[in-house]
């Protein structure tokens, strides 16, 4: 039985912030902001772009572009940040009543920026496993942008963070764009690495200051930089490539799209160096930043968009996240050929 993606959709805010402003936050040249970091702008949240309204937005997308009512929705699955509209609060349920997806239930689960491929993975799980469920929506809203501090050194890495909303419709014996496997990696030494330090259960309860520490940092650098260069990129690598061989024995040659999450533009180049991919085989998300889960989501949607992506083509979506995480999945867009 195939699961298939019936529809994609996100929410970008109206409000951006350009190369030329992170540069006089954070003193780091426009030239290195826009070439080196590889951000041109960001989208930035308005007053009304909470996590759930953002979500919300492209749950409705989404759900237009798999012309699917609410009420044929079974699941909702919370797939954004924890960092959502309150603390200790189930996003994914405000999302469905406003939906009208009124048979749906709902549980919020989070692998920070490996959620999106997390998501279709339990998903894909679960609709296999239980009988009423048919249709499952997957949706995500992201502003982590508010716990950067831009003035801190440490965290400059983390400029490119932005808000966004993603949503993804997928459906049972649907026979198009069938989702694969998928492949996931962690490594809790970077557990307590770079955290908000205030405002959790480990510093509670909150101090009047806390206001002004409520961002991330890094607590020990030269540590933190040495494992992610020894560390990172060989497990971006062997997610990538165990999710293809788990989907039939594919490899590097069998990638047509590679939607992957923004990251600088040296790491995005030696990624296309080692998966021997062309720049037309993905998007430089040098417009948007990093809008953490759902960055493979908006790279599908400009793909397809841009004539990128094909009926037949295999798309490789690839992310990282903070704690630490390494995950991909892989989905065969078109017709599934069965």
């Amino acid at each position: 039985m195939n699961i298939g993606i019936r529809g994609l959709g996100t929410y970008i805010p109206d409000q951006v912030m350009t190369a030329g402003q992170i540069s006089k936050k954070t003193g780091i040249p426009e030239e290195v902001i826009a070439q080196k970091f590889g951000i041109k702008q960001k989208p930035v949240p308005g007053p009304k772009d909470t996590p759930s309204f953002m979500g919300l937005e492209a749950a409705k997308r989404a759900l237009e572009n798999a012309e699917v009512a609410p009420g044929d929705i079974d699941l909702v699955i919370w797939n954004g940040a924890q960092h959502k509209d309150y603390p200790c609060w189930l996003a994914g349920m405000k999302v469905a009543y406003e939906l009208g997806a009124e048979k749906a239930w709902s549980f919020d689960m989070e692998a920070m920026c490996g959620s999106m491929m997390a998501g279709f993975d339990v998903a894909k799980s679960m609709m296999l496993t239980k009988k009423d469920l048919n249709r499952v929506l997957l949706v995500s809203g992201y502003r982590n942008v508010d716990l950067i501090d831009l003035e801190v050194k440490e965290t400059s890495f983390m400029a490119d963070i932005g808000a966004s909303g993603a949503a993804v419709v997928l459906e049972k014996g649907y026979d198009r764009n069938v989702v694969l496997e998928s492949s996931f990696r962690g490594d809790g030494s970077f557990a307590e690495d770079c955290v908000v330090p205030v405002l959790g259960a480990n510093a509670w309860p909150p101090k009047a200051e806390d206001a002004q520490k409520a961002h991330f940092v890094v607590r020990n650098v030269e540590s933190f930089k040495k494992k992610l260069g020894e560390r990172t990129m060989p497990n971006f690598y062997h997610v990538i490539r165990d999710a293809l061989e788990k989907s039939g024995g594919m490899t590097d040659e069998d990638i047509d799209y590679l939607a992957i999450l923004h990251f600088k533009r040296s790491a995005h180049h030696a990624v296309l160096e080692e998966l021997n991919l062309a720049e037309d085989q993905t998007t430089y998300l040098d417009d948007y930043g990093h809008l953490g889960q759902n960055d493979q989501i908006l790279s599908m949607e400009i793909g397809l968009r841009e004539g990128r992506i094909h009926d037949g083509d295999i798309i490789v979506m690839v992310g990282a996240g903070l704690g630490f995480v390494w995950a991909s999945s892989v989905v065969r867009w078109g017709p599934s050929g069965d």
